[in-house]
């Protein structure tokens, strides 16, 4: 246990954790999950990549990994969604690593010997995730090869297994590195121009043109004598199939109840904040009151004016006003009240130095200490040299420097610094041991008070909670289950009914977050059936009704067959345009002439790149291939049919070849980075984590 203290300590007290802490959480009814691990349908896969299923056992291996890396270097133990959602994410990458991207770099030719991999770890090429971890330095912050040893050693000795885990993901991290490297190395030598590449890049972004071109535009009302047929839709949708790939998703109806205090619970917390004041006014205890009578506990924050305005800006107004005891302030179903405890001069933050010391005799050492460390001309950093466990804080390059701190930013246990003398050490002990701690600057101090805060909001009561109930409740026995009564109930009760196309993905509807036992009615049913009440963080009652199902796969062509239908519009509109442009333009050879049969404007634009980006690219095309002085067209643009006519031509010379080369490499490196995204469309990866998280 000491060696696992140590390696959290290393990582210093203001750790950033690397990977999220937490175990999953999962919110799947327990028989489902019975059957999610027995059942061999791929339904309840965590996913497939590369061809190999991914059940829910070894995904949750692997999350069990990385949660066990976190709590080694973290004390931490708190959860919350953000969390857990990296370490899934961080699960699932290894996973992909291992099954696909891997093979797919030694298919490539890549290879990562072992003499490579010990060069990396402790040779003579040391990877900087080793050299640069905490855990592997000497008291002078730098990478120790007898550190490095002394962990490993450590690591055949402990018995509870936590170090090899640790040890192992570090090795395997490196491996995974060198293979992304090398294959990105690889990948950016095949993206090479060769100099005719570089050359037609000089010519168009060097080419201007002086222009002129009619805007001719599409007709904005529908033209009926256009008809789409609908042997015309199956065939572009037979070309373009690829076009209309999809993920599963669901159409879905939807009511909700929320649950609000009724007018009676916001007036009975009015009555009860009015019985709590009065005390709140007199009290000498106020830590305790406010732990009996207030949803805000005291804190020794001290606010500056203005801060007060996030809890509530009259507050502010009234504490800073001059007067210690205020009225009862009312905001929506908020009651607040302040009382200002003290008032003094203190710095927004200060400059920390500490010496960390654990195990017995911490607190008789922690006292010498201060007193050498109180004597003139006494080396500070020496002394945690010596003595300090935490050897890598070191903000200003000195050790157990933490730096500045301010009360947002603040070692728990610690917050008495910003009160402190600067120059006197002293004495104190956090959740990490016990500190002897040097306050070495502090900021200019201002004014600021110590505020207690009397906050009750009104909550809805048994008899609001079971009205609503009551509401949703009925809506769902006129419901019955059914999408038919489902419009049957929307229609008597006359309650909003909100509709939407979700994925298994989707967690929040609308404001109200945490809902995805709603996605997963939705999914585990067939169109036209209608939930009973579900219960969303008890306060939401929803009712949903399937009205849609869309696999995952090609869309049905009867589903797109409208938007398939509108594309195909538009191409016959553009090239009618076109072809009453042409007709119009007959026997016409000036620009003027044509724009007077068109009843349209002449426009002009002076060196005109051919490589703009601002302009219609078939105006862009025209002008690079009309010859000088001629009419071109018409062409068919985005919005309108153009006719141009070049005035000039210029070849200048700002975009070098420099440019050129500099360019080419950024799309080298913005298509490496969708390496891995290809590899996974190519090899079918099927990421299902959506189904139960």
């Amino acid at each position: 246990m000491a060696v696992l203290e140590k390696i959290r300590v290393k990582f210093g007290i203001l750790i950033s954790v690397i990977i999220a802490l937490a175990l999953l959480s999962f919110i799947i009814d327990p028989g489902t999950l019975q059957s999610a691990l027995t059942s061999m349908s791929t339904k309840y896969d965590v996913g497939n990549i590369a061809g190999k299923r991914i059940s829910y056992s070894e995904f949750q291996e692997m999350t069990e990994k990385y949660t066990t890396i976190n709590e080694l270097l973290s004390t931490s133990t708190a959860q919350g969604e953000e969390t857990q959602s990296q370490i899934r994410d961080a699960a699932w990458q290894e996973l992909v690593d291992k099954y696909m991207f891997i093979d797919n770099a030694k298919d490539a030719g890549i290879q990562v010997g072992e003499a490579e991999l010990l060069d990396l770890l402790s040779g003579d090429n040391v990877s900087t995730a080793i050299s640069l971890n905490p855990i592997f330095m000497d008291e002078t912050g730098n990478f120790s090869r007898q550190a490095l040893a002394n962990f490993v050693q450590t690591v055949e000795a402990d018995q509870t297994g936590r170090l090899r885990v640790y040890w192992d993901y570090l090795q395997n991290t490196l491996y995974t590195q060198q293979y992304y490297q090398k294959f990105s190395a690889l990948f950016n030598a095949s993206a090479y121009e060769n100099a005719l590449q570089i050359d037609e890049a000089l010519a168009a972004n060097n080419s201007t043109a002086d222009v002129e071109y009619i805007s001719y535009y599409y007709p904005m009302t529908v033209d009926t004598t256009i008809q789409v047929s609908s042997n015309e839709v199956r065939q572009y949708y037979k070309a373009h199939k690829q076009m209309f790939k999809q993920n599963a998703s669901r159409d879905i109806e939807y009511v909700v109840y929320e649950v609000v205090p009724s007018s009676d619970d916001i007036n009975e917390t009015s009555l009860e904040m009015d019985k709590a004041y009065e005390e709140f006014l007199t009290t000498d205890n106020m830590r305790t009151f406010l732990l009996k009578n207030s949803d805000r506990q005291f804190s020794e924050y001290w606010y500056k004016e203005g801060e007060l305005r996030t809890i509530n800006s009259e507050l502010d107004a009234q504490i800073f006003g001059g007067r210690k005891a205020t009225q009862v302030i009312s905001s929506g179903n908020t009651f607040y009240a302040g009382r200002e405890i003290a008032s003094r001069n203190l710095p927004d933050s200060v400059f920390v130095k500490h010496i960390l010391l654990q195990g017995d005799g911490a607190e008789q050492l922690a006292d010498s200490l201060a007193k050498v460390a109180s004597r003139r001309g006494t080396n500070f950093s020496n002394l945690v040299a010596n003595y300090s466990v935490d050897l890598s804080s070191a903000a200003d390059g000195e050790l157990g420097s933490i730096g500045w701190m301010t009360q947002t930013y603040m070692i728990p246990g610690m917050e008495s610094v910003i009160e402190a003398e600067v120059g006197k050490p002293y004495v104190l002990n956090t959740q990490y041991g016990t500190h002897v701690v040097l306050v070495t600057a502090k900021t200019k101090p201002v004014a600021k008070k110590q505020v207690a805060i009397l906050e009750k909001t009104a909550i809805a009561s048994r008899e609001t909670f079971n009205n609503y109930y009551s509401q949703a409740n009925t809506f769902a026995a006129i419901a019955n289950k059914s999408l038919d009564g489902y419009r049957k109930a929307v229609d008597s009760t006359k309650v909003y009914s909100h509709s939407l196309r979700i994925s298994e993905a989707t967690s929040t509807y609308g404001a109200i977050e945490g809902a995805k036992e709603v996605t997963r009615w939705a999914f585990d049913n067939k169109e036209g059936k209608a939930s009973e009440i579900i219960t969303v963080n008890n306060n939401f009652f929803f009712i949903a009704t399937v009205t849609g199902i869309h696999e995952e796969g090609y869309a049905p062509v009867e589903e797109v067959s409208s938007a398939i239908s509108d594309r195909l519009y538009a191409q016959k509109a553009q090239e009618k345009t076109v072809s009453e442009v042409k007709a119009k333009m007959e026997g016409k050879t000036s620009l003027e002439s044509i724009a007077e049969a068109l009843d349209a404007t002449i426009e002009r634009n002076e060196s005109l790149s051919l490589a703009a980006t601002s302009m219609d690219p078939a105006v862009l095309g025209a002008a690079a291939v009309a010859p000088v002085g001629t009419v071109y067209g018409p062409v068919a643009g985005s919005l309108a049919a153009y006719v141009v006519s070049v005035q000039d031509k210029n070849t200048e010379s700002f975009y070098t070849e420099d440019d050129a080369r500099n360019l080419a490499a950024q799309k080298a490196q913005y298509m490496s980075q969708l390496i891995l995204s290809v590899m996974s469309n190519y090899e079918d990866v099927k990421d299902n984590r959506a189904r139960f998280f």
